[in-house]
């Protein structure tokens, strides 16, 4: 007996095979092609890129030179990079590509006009690790203000059992309340920044090209020379361009306190490096606190690794698995908002 499957002819069940074949075939070349250029730094297995192959055909590369970038991304649609420079040269070598997708805020390391003359969206993810990096900007405060690794260090060492007081503390202490913080760029981080520095009583200032960035009880906007003069902290949040590039420079430097703080966790470029050390190394200024440097990995000449009182971290604030999980998530639904023809955080239309 035949069960209802089964075909009436060999040639019925062929014709079938081959219809099934080529549908198929169809739906894969529908799919988005899609290529995540550098995947490890932002999942090195914490997290899961599975729901990017419901989107279509995924490939994920830990790494990639940016001699390898074309022949890495050849035949993709989709382009996700978290900090790989995507040059014009390149996406002209890309006839397929129709989307990238920065894996970040910053977008300046991909060249949006050449993308836009070739109809190539450019999208980012505006909020994912707000908290995350704000949190980092105390991290240094802290521990330029406490000096708290340095006393466990010492503490490791024998240094307190050999003590003849209950406290020791080789190192300067510095209260937080009642000093000024100035803020460089109100933007999100900015602004959470500010919320923070006031729950710790700070006296909060801060420069914006646009005053109504942020309207925050307590803040008083004024000019970039105000906030160098004036803060006991000076925190930098805001995007690199070709007008601000090192305008952190030796004349800002110079209007600061000997007491006081510069914290980085913006762009490195933003900084006059062999300014910022000479600041350092002569007393000029107190310290700094920088999870950014203009190039990255440093160079091993950079003079700020070796500056006095400088503290570096190897480019972190924003990489805490919540912010990380919320950077994927949030990729997602830009490349299937994408896919679905209404594009979400398009930095170049």
């Amino acid at each position: 007996m035949k069960s209802f499957c089964d075909y009436p002819d060999q040639s019925y069940k062929s014709s079938f095979i081959l219809r099934l074949i080529i549908l198929l075939l169809t739906l894969e070349e529908n799919m988005a092609r899609i290529v995540i250029l550098d995947g490890y730094v932002v999942n090195p297995g914490d997290l899961t890129w599975d729901m990017f192959h419901s989107l279509g055909e995924c490939r994920v590369c830990d790494h990639t030179t940016m001699e390898q970038v074309v022949e890495q991304a050849a035949g993709a649609e989709i382009l996700l990079t978290t900090d790989i420079p995507i040059t014009g040269e390149m996406i002209k070598q890309l006839p397929d590509l129709k989307y990238i997708g920065a894996l970040a805020t910053g977008f300046d390391y991909v060249d949006i006009h050449t993308a836009a003359e070739r109809g190539i969206l450019v999208t980012n993810v505006p909020e994912y690790g707000t908290h995350s990096v704000a949190q980092s900007v105390f991290a240094h405060l802290l521990n330029l203000c406490q000096h708290t690794a340095d006393h466990s260090d010492v503490t490791l060492d024998g240094g307190w059992v050999r003590s003849a007081d209950f406290s020791t503390w080789p190192n300067p202490l510095v209260e937080l309340f009642d000093l000024t913080l100035g803020i460089v760029g109100m933007g999100r981080i900015g602004s959470d920044v500010a919320r923070i520095a006031r729950g710790f009583g700070m006296n909060v200032i801060a420069y914006d090209v646009r005053y109504d960035r942020a309207e925050i009880d307590g803040i008083k906007y004024t000019d970039l020379e105000s906030i160098f003069r004036q803060s006991d902290v000076v925190s930098l949040h805001c995007p690199i361009t070709k007008d601000n590039t090192g305008f952190v420079n030796r004349h800002l430097l110079g209007l600061m306190k000997p007491t006081a703080f510069l914290i980085n966790t913006s762009r490195g470029g933003l900084i006059d490096e062999q300014a910022l050390a000479d600041a350092l190394n002569s007393g000029a200024i107190a310290g700094a606190g920088l999870d950014v440097l203009a190039q990255e990995p440093p160079d091993p000449a950079n003079p700020l690794l070796k500056a006095r009182n400088c503290e570096v971290t190897p480019h972190i604030a924003w990489a805490t698995i919540a912010a990380r999980r919320r950077l994927v998530e949030h990729t997602f639904e830009n490349v299937k908002s994408y896919i679905e023809g209404k594009p979400l955080n398009v930095v170049n239309a």
